[in-house]
């Protein structure tokens, strides 16, 4: 006779029923494990290649040259060029959407949050706004020629290339930025409402401050999703190598980014030279991976440092 057991409901569970949940649960455990360790390998043989390619050709004449046609010039050997043009464009064009994505996103999830009533309507744009956080990149790469590119005129520039981009993670930071406000406990607005603050004041001095940790993580983790895209850029014409980094001289000798002039970007650059039939350029296309991945983990462990600071903090 089978001994009878209580779940955690109270609920009379036969002995033989639980022992064959355990040994379901022990299977679902072992193959979870068994798929994130197939994971990391995965990952990290291929991070083990690519830095394997890369070796001996990443140097600093990479990181401060300009490309080269010719594969002779990177060799090496002290010689060569690099990505230095697509490095600085990635920044300014990264800089560009973090302004962009930090006014309208953090915007759009305050009013959404704070101040829309509670209607269908709001029910509607925000489910919407759900949704679009799934469209493919190529599709707000369309949108961004259409509109930035063709409609206002901007040409195949960094505003228009920052634009598209802050489209493509818009939702993203939205929904990240409602969760993370929404997440702040209640009873701190009251208090505030109490001492006499008004709206803003609560907003301002009690919800951000709380809210911040979340709003910043999901924020650098979206602009490190979109510094590496390559679909968007693409589609509004990006060009694939410059020789010179976005710059113009502004006023008593300073350098400025030429927001409307021609750019490229790491993933553009990269994907030249992967194209290209010389084995050589195969090595400089690791090592321009290996700096994209670079300032990707860099963001990374960025959003990491400031969710832990402030965290500790409250």
């Amino acid at each position: 006779m089978s001994q009878r057991y209580i779940d955690e409901e109270g609920f009379a569970i036969e002995g033989d029923n639980l022992d064959r949940k355990r040994f379901y649960g022990k299977i679902f455990v072992g193959v979870c494990f068994v798929s994130a360790i197939i994971g990391v390998i995965a990952l990290g043989l291929l991070i083990a290649d690519v830095i394997n390619e890369a070796w001996g050709w990443l140097d600093w004449t990479f990181l401060t040259y300009p490309p080269s046609q010719l594969i002779e010039n990177y060799l090496p050997d002290g010689r060569g060029a690099g990505i230095f043009p697509a490095l600085i464009g990635s920044i300014i064009l990264i800089a560009l959407t973090a302004i962009f994505t930090i006014l309208l996103g953090v915007g759009a999830a305050i009013y959404l949050e704070e101040y829309a009533p509670q209607s269908r309507l709001t029910s509607l744009i925000e489910a919407n706004i759900a949704n679009l956080a799934g469209v493919p990149s190529i599709v707000y790469g369309l949108l961004g020629l259409a509109l930035f590119v063709r409609a206002f005129q901007m040409g195949s520039s960094l505003i228009a290339g920052a634009l598209t981009l802050t489209l493509l993670i818009l939702p993203i930071v939205i929904v990240a930025s409602q969760e993370a406000i929404r997440a702040v406990p209640d009873s701190r607005r009251q208090a505030a409402f109490g001492v006499g603050a008004t709206k803003w004041e609560v907003i301002r001095d009690v919800v951000l401050p709380s809210a911040l940790p979340g709003i910043m993580t999901g924020t650098i983790l979206s602009l490190s999703r979109a510094i590496g895209e390559t679909a968007p850029i693409l589609m509004i014409g990006a060009a694939t190598t410059m020789f010179a980094p976005p710059i113009r001289d502004g006023p008593y000798g300073t350098q400025l980014p030429d927001l409307f002039g021609p750019f490229s970007a790491m993933p553009m650059q990269i994907f030249d030279w992967a194209t290209l039939p010389q084995e050589g350029f195969q090595h400089v296309a690791a090592a321009g991976i290996v700096v994209l991945l670079t300032v990707l983990l860099s963001m990374n462990a960025l959003a990491i440092y400031i969710r832990y600071r402030y965290e500790t903090k409250t």
